[in-house]
């Protein structure tokens, strides 16, 4: 469904700006999904399996239904398609048996012995099961990755005969000096399987940009960059991986052949996502994708879904939430142009995701310097963003209006920028911004409304040094508004951040207009020190027995 695959967009694309680009990796190469809770009926019909043979399980598993051995098997096994699945597969298994090993260590710090064994025997299945797989729909498996597949399965076997033996035993004294062989053989399991994963996935991921790299057909292509695109949107490990191997390099190059227009997009989403880690910026500058990415943008025959996925990569390595900024100096060399380039972007919009993009982009590019806020004011930004905030069809989510009230918030430190806010009927839409409430109660709905309210509230704080701002504020009942949302928590969410906010634009007009507040809501909230206030608001969430 295109709804639901452009929410699920418009969420990644928020969580980027954020600073949430992907998740974490955890102890072992691959940990992804929740874990599923099961009742006690169903955990006792799952450890069923336990009381087949292991060694025949993994056997039965490996041998194909079909009994034809013709080429026909393997063309599908190596298909492309096939070969996302079986990854795919193989990301889940790993992740189960990753949970199984950390749930191990947990009951045997518990000394529960009988649980030890039954799930040692289950990773043991896991193990054989995910090394059979693999090896069926691989046909180039290195003789280094034979070897820690043995090492691994070897070692399992050892760990399962080992717990068995703690079972027949019933010595305290006997099992404690056991336990610390029984983890260090765990440790040893859990470390030769991380290696496996990370070695089969760095294979995979050279399979795949092989591809890209010596195939001239747009269909091979397409499938490997469709297939390193689901690989990369794993977690941060796996775009560690692939930008190790050589993918930034490889996918620029393809942005660079005209031949391969049609696959643009597809190829600049994939970026977006590996430019999430170090990795991928020290690709990304070595090849000069900065530049790329401008001609990109510059250049009026590319399509709009071209020209939306290139600001998508702008937006990625621009975000304020890197610690990493070696690839900013090119940036600045090629900002005028890439600023241009945004501004219609969002003018021309044709949908809300476009504008999105476009605009988080420009947000980004406002926090490097007050350059980019005067660049954005000689192109009559400010103008075009608050008519795209008129329409509902372009700016339709909170997220939209997050970028765009963030453009407002760095551009109101520049004094020109207020005559600027006044003409465009700016000071009331920063007003509307105020009463920001999630519909759905999503939690990054919800997150993105609290910034919302909290950016207008600064805006409204830095501009209102402008009397003819703050006049116009105060006709539009914003005294009131900041009041309420100071006093009120579930107004503001409960957001620390929005009240702080809202305090210091209260200051800010109470200076200009005194006489609009009423005498109690000047005692707490304007005279006393900034942090007595905030206390005090804080104090009203408070329930007193």
């Amino acid at each position: 469904d295109s709804s639901l695959w452009r929410s699920a967009r418009k969420n990644r694309i928020n969580m980027a700006f954020k600073g949430e680009d992907h998740l974490d990796s955890l102890s072992l190469p691959v940990q992804r999904m929740h874990l599923i809770q099961v009742d006690s009926v169903q955990r006792w019909m799952e450890d069923l399996k336990l009381m087949t043979d292991c060694e025949c399980m993994c056997i039965l598993q490996s041998k194909p239904i079909s009994i034809e051995k013709d080429e026909q098997n393997e063309l599908i096994l190596s298909s492309q398609y096939s070969t996302c699945d079986n990854l795919q597969l193989l990301l889940k298994r790993a992740w189960i048996i990753s949970t199984e090993l950390t749930r191990i260590a947990q009951k045997l710090e518990k000394n529960r012995w009988q649980r030890v064994h039954s799930m040692t025997v289950r990773v043991n299945c896991h193990v054989r099961s995910m090394i059979n797989e693999y090896n069926t729909f691989t046909r180039s498996s290195s003789e280094e990755m034979h070897q820690l597949e043995k090492l691994l399965i070897d070692k399992c076997s050892e760990f399962t005969a080992f717990t068995e033996r703690c079972l027949q035993t019933e010595d305290e004294e006997i099992l404690k000096s056991m336990k610390s062989c029984v983890n260090e053989t765990l440790t040893t399991v859990a470390q030769y399987f991380g290696q496996l994963i990370e070695m089969v996935l760095t294979h995979e991921a050279q399979n795949l940009l092989r591809q890209i790299e010596l195939s001239g057909s747009l269909y091979v292509t397409e499938s490997a960059i469709s297939s390193l695109f689901s690989l990369a949107q794993e977690g941060a490990h796996l775009c560690r991986i692939i930008a190790k191997e050589g993918g930034v390099v490889a996918l620029f190059k393809i942005c660079r052949q005209d031949c391969f227009r049609c696959l643009y997009p597809q190829t600049l989403r994939t970026l977006a996502s590996i430019c999430c880690v170090e990795e991928g910026m020290h690709q990304l500058e070595k090849v000069d994708g900065i530049l790329c990415l401008a001609d990109i943008l510059t250049d009026n025959s590319h399509s709009e879904a071209t020209h939306a996925e290139a600001a998508a990569v702008i937006a990625q390595i621009t975000s304020p939430h890197l610690t990493f900024t070696q690839h900013l100096s090119s940036f600045l060399e090629n900002m005028e142009e890439i600023v241009t380039a945004l501004v219609k972007l969002c003018q021309e919009a044709s949908s809300g995701e476009v504008f999105l993009l476009a605009s988080a982009a420009l947000a980004n590019i406002t926090f490097f310097d007050t350059m980019a806020c005067e660049i954005l004011l000689q192109l009559n930004a400010m103008k075009i963003l608050l008519a795209a905030c008129s329409d509902k069809r372009i700016v339709d989510t909170p997220y939209s209006r997050d970028q765009v009230v963030t453009i407002l918030a760095n551009m109101s430190v520049l004094d020109q920028c207020a005559s600027e806010i006044v003409q465009g009927n700016g000071v009331q839409l920063i007003m509307e911004m105020l009463f920001e409430k999630s519909s759905s109660g999503n939690p990054a709905e919800v997150a993105a409304c609290e910034r919302v309210q909290q950016k207008s509230a600064v805006t409204l704080a830095r501009l209102s040094r402008d009397p003819e701002v703050a006049d116009t504020a105060i006709k539009l009942s914003c005294i009131p508004r900041l009041i309420k949302l100071c006093r009120s928590p579930t107004e503001r969410n409960n957001s620390d951040s929005v009240l702080v906010a809202c305090l210091a634009a209260l200051r800010r007009l109470a200076v200009m207009s005194p006489g609009g507040l009423e005498d109690s809501d000047f005692q707490q909230l304007v005279k006393p020190r900034l942090v007595d206030s905030f206390l005090l608001c804080t104090n009203m969430e408070e329930s007193f027995v």
